[in-house]
């Protein structure tokens, strides 16, 4: 039977020996120091996903975790993150559930697998940036760099011609870093803070932004189709020849910026506008819900019926829109 108590101890052991404290293991979860000092005390378990990523950092398997005292230790050292990709979005303070506890409290087979799982992935070469200062350095044309660059401080970074789809950028202070000719699709980027950056000519599809600061950074040639921005702060960015397709600006500060071209299927919605122009812009279908739009500059633009009559429910100034048939 598993034993919160001496989980928690055997916890505690190996977060010692690596000499890092409760919140610094946290923060590598991504959960509160609160919950792993329930952990330590017995008074929680964490869930199984996130017990594999505990083994991971921690420098351990699985079977550490187990009765036996002497089961579990491993020869390598923790580096930080874990490289396992998985296991983030799982509330760790709550124990296993009852299939997890029946899996664990059964033969110990499965415990087995998901170590020689881990071992599988470990045997794949991996880039983890976490937890770094990285000052001038240069990782262009680096290739399938799925890993997370969470909890870094970077300057002036040149990441051109990279392969950074499926990227998580969490809580991290990005400040003229070069991205161009990068792919970012499907990336997430959260609670980060990012300045004079460039990301000319990237694809950012279906990337997430969220719960950051985006300032003074250069959009020039790149593609926003699917691209989501929640609660966000969207300030002097350079938008040149940006493709909009399926954009949404959700509970974000947009700032000094200016749309242009054909702004197709987007949303704004409860967005705060400052000095935000559309210029030579085309709207299709595109949805505006806010209580006022009348800080929105509009000059030589086109838009469909949809789209005028959202603009005209939010008292915008329609002056400088044409109304066309699509």
């Amino acid at each position: 039977m598993l034993d919160t108590k001496t989980i928690g101890n055997r916890i505690t052991d190996a977060r010692k020996r690596l000499n890092i404290s409760q919140s610094r293991l946290a923060e590598q979860l991504f959960i509160s120091s609160q919950a792993v000092g329930k952990w330590e005390r017995g008074e929680s378990l964490p869930d199984i996903i996130t017990l594999n990523r505990l083994a991971e950092i921690l420098g351990v398997d699985l079977n550490y975790f187990s009765e036996d005292p002497t089961a579990g230790f491993s020869n390598k050292t923790s580096t930080g993150f874990a490289q396992n990709a998985d296991g983030f979005t799982h509330n760790s303070s709550e124990g296993f559930s009852g299939n997890q506890q029946e899996e664990m409290h059964s033969a110990d087979q499965p415990i087995r697998h998901s170590a020689k799982e881990s071992a599988t992935q470990k045997e794949k070469p991996r880039w983890d940036m976490s937890s770094g200062n990285w000052v001038d350095a240069d990782f262009s044309g680096l290739d399938n760099l799925q890993e997370k660059f969470s909890a870094s401080n970077m300057q002036r970074c040149k990441f051109i011609g990279s392969n950074l789809s499926g990227l998580l950028l969490k809580n991290n202070h990005v400040v003229g870093c070069d991205f161009s000719d990068s792919n970012i699709s499907g990336s997430h980027i959260q609670g980060s803070h990012l300045a004079g950056n460039k990301f000319g000519n990237c694809s950012l599809t279906d990337a997430e932004f969220s719960g950051s600061h985006i300032t003074g950074c250069d959009f020039s040639h790149t593609d926003f189709t699917g691209v989501s921005v929640k609660n966000s702060a969207f300030v002097k960015n350079t938008m040149t020849d940006v493709a909009w397709n399926r954009t949404s600006f959700k509970g974000t500060q947009l700032t000094d910026i200016v749309f242009n071209g054909k702004v197709e299927d987007c949303s704004f919605e409860n967005c705060s506008f400052t000095r935000i122009t559309f210029q030579n812009a085309t709207l299709i279908n595109t949805f505006f819900k806010n209580r006022s739009l009348k800080h929105i500059k509009f000059i030589d633009c086109k838009a469909d019926r949809m789209t005028y009559e959202f603009l005209k429910n939010g008292k915008a100034d329609l002056h400088g829109i044409i109304l066309v048939t699509v």
